[in-house]
């Protein structure tokens, strides 16, 4: 009788996983994932995070004066309103939303613990929070969003390490490497 019990009971076991699995899996998943991204290497150089605009057009805007004694924390890409704002690196989404300053925003979880921040958009494209994306995977549109109403169309874009933000320009203007 007692074998039938432990029997049954592993049985139970198996079905509670096989339940739970599907439901479990995709945490899981993300889980090794952010791990594996953290122990890479941040990025010596990344793309430009904004389809059709050329390194040669960025101006480093970083540590710009901003009101409230703030100091500007990223670059600011002009372009026309609507184009796409791509991923520069691979990572999660952690967060699709607003902010006052931003607007309407997406941060990406990339390598290193880097956290990449896209702000003032249009619109957003089809992501949610944990999705993972690739370099020129569409996060959104340009826009003018949040603190930005009134000044033309473009994309904030930001970068943010565990010591605050550093500056995106040097790591957009420099050379991407290629793989032989």
């Amino acid at each position: 009788m007692a074998r039938l019990f432990r029997w049954l009971w592993w049985v139970g076991v198996a079905a509670a996983l096989w339940w739970a699995w599907p439901r479990i899996y995709p945490a899981i998943d993300r889980m090794i994932y952010a791990s594996r991204l953290a122990a890479m290497a941040a990025p010596a150089s990344l793309p430009v995070p904004v389809s059709g605009v050329s390194v040669r057009a960025l101006r480093d805007t970083w540590h710009g004066a901003r009101s409230g004694g703030r100091k500007h924390e990223g670059i600011d890409i002009f372009a026309p309103r609507g184009r796409e704002v791509v991923s520069s690196t691979e990572g999660i989404v952690s967060r699709v939303g607003t902010n006052n300053l931003g607007g309407k925003v997406v941060w990406v979880m990339g390598p290193g613990r880097q956290m990449h921040y896209y702000a003032h958009l249009d619109d957003y494209a089809d992501i949610a929070p944990g999705d993972r994306v690739m370099p020129g995977t569409v996060l959104g549109f340009v826009g003018n969003t949040g603190n930005a109403r009134g000044t033309p169309p473009h994309l904030h874009y930001g970068i943010y390490t565990a010591s605050g933000a550093i500056n995106p320009y040097p790591l957009l203007t420099a050379p991407i490497a290629t793989s032989k």
